[in-house]
């Protein structure tokens, strides 16, 4: 027996039975449900709370941000939208038609951030429609968090659902 399978046989490649694809999963959402179009949530708070310069700096970096995600989507939109199809739709069949497992992986983790990012866009252009300030922008960006954090949650269940699947019948074959 070579090193590369005595390694591959300590540690399980495959990436549902993997704990370091289960640490990816929980950092990927804490992350995403921190960083609110790009601003850290504890900016939000602070911002509820004291008010004057800690408000202005919220509305500062959020409109900066708002700006900068909007102006992506409105110069090369299609383009990202129609490239992120394929790279879902690829995802998809390799993982789901042809059983490849680290493609299902991948597609679970891309198609509920793909969704993140639609609401992204969502919130963006309703924060500048409203020139959201004070108290209504951090209600707008509460609301979105907790409905990133509600599509995360949702996100890990199926993983956690698929995964526990396909270690079942891995094991079973």
């Amino acid at each position: 027996m070579n090193w590369y399978t005595s390694i591959f046989e300590l540690i399980d490649m495959r990436s549902f039975s993997n704990l370091w694809f289960w640490i990816a999963l929980a950092v990927f959402w804490s992350t995403t449900s921190h960083w609110v179009l790009g601003v850290p949530f504890d900016m939000v708070q602070r911002a509820r709370r004291h008010g004057g310069q800690a408000e202005a700096d919220l509305a500062d970096i959020a409109r900066v941000n708002v700006n900068r995600l909007l102006f992506i989507a409105r110069i090369s939109g299609l383009w990202i939208l129609g490239f992120a199809c394929f790279v879902l739709t690829m995802l998809a069949l390799l993982g789901f038609w042809y059983g490849v497992e680290f493609a299902q992986a991948l597609f679970l983790l891309a198609f509920p951030m793909s969704l993140v990012g639609l609401l992204s866009l969502s919130t963006a252009q309703q924060i500048e429609t409203e020139e959201s300030q004070g108290e209504q922008l951090c209600r707008r960006l509460t609301r979105h968090r907790l409905k990133v954090q509600l599509i995360g949650t949702a996100s890990i269940f199926v993983t956690a659902l698929w995964g526990m699947y396909q270690n079942l019948n891995v094991g079973v074959l």
